[in-house]
């Protein structure tokens, strides 16, 4: 994660995270309702998982080039889904 920005135009609270997914890739972003229990601080430098063969989507002025994956808690709360250990950026998931 190399940036998080508030998201207030979003309809529930959100940030908008760009992620390195390396040089084939590139940067990406995405819409992510991870507020709850993540302040943008501590998402920064963090890698995470994330789903990019789905179609762009529009989420209000706000273009979402990636899904970012994570884990409902019982509250409601999403849980990151990360990797165990450091990986190259852009890594595919095996």
């Amino acid at each position: 994660v190399v940036e998080v920005d508030a998201f207030p135009e979003a309809r529930k609270p959100a940030y908008k995270i760009t992620v390195d997914f390396g040089p084939e890739i590139g940067l990406k972003r995405t819409s992510a309702q991870v507020t709850t229990i993540y302040a943008a601080e501590e998402l920064l430098g963090r890698q995470v998982m994330g789903v990019l063969n789905f179609p762009p989507k529009q989420i209000g002025p706000f273009r979402s080039e990636f899904l970012l994956a994570g884990f409902y808690r019982d509250d409601g709360a999403v849980v990151l889904a990360v990797p165990e250990r450091p990986v190259q950026n852009g890594a595919r998931l095996g």
